[in-house]
């Protein structure tokens, strides 16, 4: 069967702190409130992703690694992950501030978890007036001054906040310290994993009078403590051009932001491409003259056998982020 363009059925997670924003922005009905999460593409166990359209509806996408291996993720990909799907893909709304957390590299996820590590990349899609989010610290600690921070309720005072606006772009490498603030809306390109150690709950309390967990130990040897002068990711994208937003060993991604159609060749990527579109509505066309139409809110998985698509505008503007592995 050919392989085409295909669409996953998003994963709706309710979290604690989700707002109502995913399911308006992804044309949706919402059947819970306080959705946090969308999981556009997800390969992790009991969370996989199922597919949407076309003649292949109904498959998870584990199985169609399996059957179509390297026409699906690349034979550079496939060689280096096997059938297991290198990236998780969400959206994440933000009503209520996030837990200070950190991610385990590679070496160190592997070895507690088997598990990838989780370096991550967030868009803001768009964001409340006055409202930030924490990457990274704003002055050297050491392991051991982390640990008295967390106790005494002092870490905050050691945090980089940035005040954030739509379009700001941050790259979360693991082991860097990072929390998403209420009012937030982000597209997230991640690694997949689900291991993440909670720094810092704000000592907030359930209903029952009851903190979260911390990992306080266990994010002590994951915790980059490098200080740099700024964690956020400038850019200047050109209409109508692909611009790099983060190239890194795991993903690249780049922004199109488009006022007329546009033609992509993928003849020297050895990578499946993924489109999330976080503005307008296109039509995706690939070489065969197959046509997909991808709206806002929506996230496309294109083959690796798929050299060549023409990007449609059927807005008078159309954005999107175009993620592969390198």
């Amino acid at each position: 069967m050919e392989l085409y363009s295909l669409k996953f059925n998003p994963i709706l997670t309710p979290t604690i702190w989700g707002g109502n924003e995913i399911c308006k922005f992804k044309g949706v009905d919402a059947h819970e409130a306080g959705i946090g999460e969308s999981w556009e593409i997800s390969d992790l166990k009991n969370a996989e992703s199922i597919v949407e359209n076309g003649t292949l509806r109904g498959e998870s996408l584990g199985s169609l690694i399996q059957k179509y291996q390297s026409d699906l993720v690349g034979k550079h990909v496939y060689e280096r992950f096997g059938d297991k799907f290198p990236l998780l893909i969400k959206f994440i709304d933000a009503s209520n501030d996030l837990s200070i957390q950190v991610h385990p590299d590679d070496i160190l996820a592997e070895k507690r978890h088997g598990s990838f590590g989780k370096t991550e990349m967030w868009y803001v899609v768009k964001a409340k007036e006055g409202a930030g989010l924490y990457s990274g610290f704003s002055k050297q600690i050491t392991p051991d001054e982390y640990v008295e921070r967390v106790e005494n309720n002092t870490f905050m005072d050691v945090l980089k906040r940035y005040q954030v606006d739509a379009g700001d772009v941050f790259f979360l490498p693991a082991g860097r310290v990072h929390a998403i603030g209420s009012g937030i809306f982000i597209a997230e390109i991640q690694q997949t994993s689900d291991v993440t150690y909670r720094i810092y709950d704000y000592n907030r309390r359930d209903s029952e009078g009851h903190t979260r967990e911390l990992h306080t130990e266990l994010a002590k040897d994951a915790i980059d403590y490098e200080v740099l002068d700024d964690y956020r990711t400038h850019y200047h994208p050109d209409l109508n051009e692909a611009e790099p937003l983060v190239e890194c060993r795991y993903f690249h991604i780049n922004i199109l932001e488009l006022n007329k159609d546009m033609q992509r060749d993928y003849s020297d990527i050895d990578s499946f491409v993924i489109y999330m579109c976080v503005d307008g509505n296109c039509n995706i066309i690939d070489q065969s003259g197959k046509v997909t139409t991808l709206r806002k809110g929506e996230t496309l998985l294109i083959p690796a056998c798929i050299k060549n698509i023409t990007i449609d505008k059927i807005d008078s503007s159309v954005k999107l982020l175009e993620i592969y592995i390198p």
